[in-house]
């Protein structure tokens, strides 16, 4: 127990620094994993809001192409998404022969966010579908009834209801885009992992260095649990008032 301890205390004195934010050159670790989660579920989130809306229309030539999306990344591996944002598209002609293109995506850090970002658009836009369709009816009827169009109907009944019941579903989304971020090493971006791996090579402590990335990785997931327990009973107090 006392050499699990040595080596912990090791691996934190000479790289608590490049885990938490600095490796001597750039950003790094904790710093770079929470950038990349938060600007990836971020734009997830804008796009999905328009596009569950349109994944539920009735009109095939709006729904079909959202639907063909979320199938496709919901059903290949995120490992191999990357791999072909990052290193497929870059060695297409149309991709090398656009300036502006090529100097996109030969950065580790555009791909890596956009690969996220498109994976969980695809999951982000199914769970608000989801709770689109199951808006009750009577909240809808009540608002047509008040004199809203349905442009104010989705904006300020449908939308609203739909994203707080489907917090508790998003919230769990999070957790595993956190955990999908440790694949950000694969396109050379110096994440939490990444830093573990650096570690580990340089000082063959393989227990110490990837049980700190997972510590870090563990205390990440207790946080945002803790933050979304706390939104979700703020924004679903409403539903006590249902039940009555």
């Amino acid at each position: 127990m006392s050499e699990i301890i040595d080596n912990y205390l090791l691996v934190l004195n000479e790289y608590w620094q490049p885990f938490i934010f600095w490796d001597g050159t750039q950003f790094s670790g904790l710093a770079v994993t929470l950038w990349i989660l938060v600007l990836s579920l971020l734009l997830g989130f804008l796009f999905a809001l328009p596009l569950s809306v349109a994944r539920i229309s009735k009109n095939k030539w709006i729904s079909v192409p959202v639907w063909l999306f979320t199938y496709v990344f919901r059903g290949t591996p995120l490992y191999i998404q990357i791999l072909l944002i990052y290193s497929g598209l870059i060695s297409l002609d149309v991709i090398r022969d656009n300036v502006a293109l090529n100097s996109f995506f030969i950065s580790g850090y555009n791909c890596i966010v956009l690969a996220l970002m498109l994976n969980t658009l695809a999951y982000t836009i199914e769970i608000f579908a989801g709770f689109i369709r199951a808006t009750p009816h009577g909240e809808v009827e009540a608002a047509y009834a008040y004199g809203m169009s349905s442009w104010q109907v989705y904006r300020r009944v449908i939308m609203p209801s739909a994203i707080r019941r489907a917090i508790p579903a998003y919230s769990n989304e999070v957790i595993l885009m956190l955990h999908s971020t440790s694949l950000a090493f694969t396109a050379t971006v110096p994440d939490i992992l990444k830093v573990a791996r650096d570690a580990n090579a340089a000082t063959y402590l393989t227990f110490a260095s990837y049980g700190t990335a997972a510590l870090l990785y563990m205390v990440i997931s207790f946080v945002i649990v803790a933050l979304f327990r706390r939104v979700e009973r703020r924004a679903l107090a409403f539903l006590a008032y249902e039940k009555k």
